[in-house]
């Protein structure tokens, strides 16, 4: 709409416009709307299109000069940052209003309607309404450029663990995906003993190296390396390499620790065994039920190493077992752990099965063994024990065999198994044919651990029909109380949602 008054908005009789004679109201110009408008144009070096750039990798807008700033359609900011584009020419009008006009949302096409004013001819203020056609083009953002790129990255993050197993690993990852810590990754890659993350910034990496250094014990080492210098401007480009090595030691492991150690965490025996791996080693005595942490720095301080490997784990049926009572402690114990029970037992190899060899121990699974039980544990007394501490001790504080955990059915237990979890994505080289079997060993300590579960995200596994929480064996399960809805949305041809 366009129409003429004067400064101090006056309408008294009719004039005749002095152009085409046509009857009006007086104004400054005594030149009728129409008229007026053929000899003016105050849109005029006013740009009725413009192009504006647009990611589609991350939906985020281009504003110059070097920013990328995320806009809804049709929101203030996005109008914002569309009136900022010809900023200059509208500093020579009045904007009186500016609103979108809907467009298709496919249609690369964003139209603003302006409504300017500007004096004119003796005083007169005409006013305009128009439209900017704006040209949505698109247009790779820098971060978005690396992570496509996959090589350009400005720091790495190499997380190691000398183990043959990987739980911790596995712990790990769950943690990563619980708390996102893996949205900031251009890429993670996954070799033999550790994982890889490729960053953009320094700061990603420095906050990743924090988070690790919260969740797993381990410990840390920083470089890096001069890419280029501007000597003229004093700026250099380096890329960084934080180096992170978790403790070797994993859940389920046979430990001998220091005697000063051992004496300091309240005259433990030395033969302990790894429970579980949180942000410290957590150790149990199976002679006496005492329990301890470590953290990394302690770890570092006093190192030991685990005594046997996952493979060597052998199966005994127990023959006899017993519950300890009345355990005398010496004075200066530390804490003792109360789900375990101790409990004496006699067990034998099921590949001994046709001898009448038999072997003696105390074990913390007191609560779980009953005779006929089968168990996986390690046979100290005929394997070489390749170690500092160990050699140091007393034949004698050595134990025969050291029982880890009960066995039960896996085949059963992975059929019943109505849960999931999900999985980080990584490029995988050279990975072993042995990671199906830990990754079952590390959702089996998952149903018998309420402890690590907690940090950990299950989802229900809707595949899979709903069943009691008890199998037949008694083998621990996953209550459904515990588990999470996976949500998936997905939309069809038609644009509605399954």
């Amino acid at each position: 709409m366009e129409y003429l008054t004067d400064a101090a908005g006056r309408t008294p009789g009719h004039i005749l416009c002095c152009e085409c004679g046509v009857p009006i109201s007086p104004n400054p110009a005594n030149i009728c709307v129409a008229c007026l408008r053929s000899k003016v144009d105050i849109s005029q070096g006013i740009p009725k299109q413009v192009s504006i750039s647009f990611c589609k990798q991350c939906q985020r807008y281009f504003q110059p000069p070097g920013t990328w700033v995320p806009c809804a359609l049709e929101s203030r900011e996005l109008l914002a940052l569309c009136l900022k584009r010809i900023k200059a020419p509208l500093s020579k009008v009045r904007l009186v209003d500016a609103g979108f006009v809907w467009t298709e949302p496919h249609s690369k096409r964003l139209k603003v309607k302006l409504t300017i004013q500007k004096e004119v001819m003796n005083g007169a203020i005409l006013q305009q309404v128009f439209v900017v056609d704006y040209i949505v083009q698109p247009q790779m953002c820098g971060d978005c450029h690396r992570v496509e790129a996959k090589d350009f990255w400005k720091a790495v993050v190499q997380v190691r663990q000398k183990t043959l197993h990987k739980k911790t690993f596995y712990y790990l990852e769950q943690l990563i995906l619980k708390y996102g810590m893996h949205q900031n990754t251009l890429r993670i890659k996954e070799i033999h003993d550790g994982l890889d993350f490729y960053y953009s910034s320094k700061q990603h990496a420095q906050k990743m190296v924090e988070f690790l250094q919260c969740t797993v014990p381990c410990r840390h080492k920083a470089s890096q390396r001069l890419i280029s210098q501007d000597i003229h401007s004093n700026t250099y480009n380096y890329k960084s390499t934080f180096s992170v090595e978790i403790v070797p030691i994993c859940k389920d492991n046979v430990v001998c620790l220091s005697p000063k150690l051992a004496q300091s965490l309240g005259n433990m025996n030395q033969i302990c065994v790894c429970i579980r791996v949180t942000s410290a080693i957590h150790l149990i005595d199976p002679n006496t039920l005492q329990v301890a942490d470590i953290d990394g720095s302690t770890f570092w301080s006093h190192p030991f190493n685990s005594l046997c490997h996952p493979k060597q784990l052998e199966e005994f049926i127990v023959m006899e077992c017993s519950i300890v009572r009345d355990l005398k402690r010496s004075a200066g114990a530390g804490m003792i752990s109360k789900k375990h029970i101790l409990g004496e037992v006699w067990v034998q190899k099921t590949s001994e099965m046709n001898t009448d060899k038999q072997y003696f121990c105390r074990t913390h699974l007191g609560h779980l063994l009953n005779p006929g039980d089968l168990v996986l544990g390690f046979d100290l007394a005929n394997c070489n024990l390749n170690d500092e501490h160990v050699n140091k001790m007393n034949s004698d504080r050595v134990p025969d065999v050291v029982l880890i955990k009960k066995n039960y059915d896996r085949t059963k237990r992975q059929r019943r198994r109505n849960w999931k979890l999900k999985e980080l994505a990584r490029d995988k080289e050279n990975m072993d044919t042995d990671d199906e079997r830990q990754y079952q060993d590390f959702l089996e300590d998952l149903e018998e651990d309420e402890a690590i579960r907690k940090n950990v995200n299950i989802y229900r596994d809707s595949t899979i029909p709903v069943e009691s929480d008890t199998d037949d064996e008694g083998a621990p399960r996953i209550s459904l109380a515990e588990m999470l809805e996976d949500l998936h949305i997905s939309q069809d041809a038609t644009g509605e949602e399954d």
